[in-house]
């Protein structure tokens, strides 16, 4: 078992090197657009699990999940060699991240509320 700001330091560095992975070796046209927005590992460094999203949002997110899993073993291997001080690599789980789908969501809406009072104003 490894300390709490290791398995802090171990997801950070995976984020970096599967961001680097996923704009110079991953060529698969399905992860195009795909951005990591979160790592954690357990502290037995058993699992990291990935946290992922994209600009298209949820529309792509069964293709983009699907060519992810079908990558985990590749991805995996990939990223053991570029952190090679583990002894053993965690095993890779992907999950898709809806927070930036609801950010934008809340956007569209703040506009709205900002339009719609700006034409109430204007009424008046």
């Amino acid at each position: 078992m490894v300390s709490e700001s290791r398995s802090d330091r171990i997801a950070d560095r995976i984020k970096r090197e599967l961001t680097l992975l996923f704009l110079q070796e991953i060529s698969d046209p399905r992860l195009e657009g795909v951005n990591v927005t979160h790592v954690e590992v357990d502290r037995e460094l058993a699992y990291a699990e990935i946290y992922v999203s994209a600009m298209d949002g949820a529309e792509r997110k069964g293709e983009i999940m699907a060519a992810l899993q079908r990558a985990a073993g590749f991805i995996r291997s990939q990223l053991a060699m570029s952190i090679s001080h583990l002894r053993t690599f965690p095993e890779v789980r992907f999950r898709w991240d809806p927070v930036p789908e609801r950010v934008e969501r809340l956007d569209q809406i703040f506009a709205e509320l900002e339009e719609e009072e700006g034409l109430g104003e204007q009424d008046e």
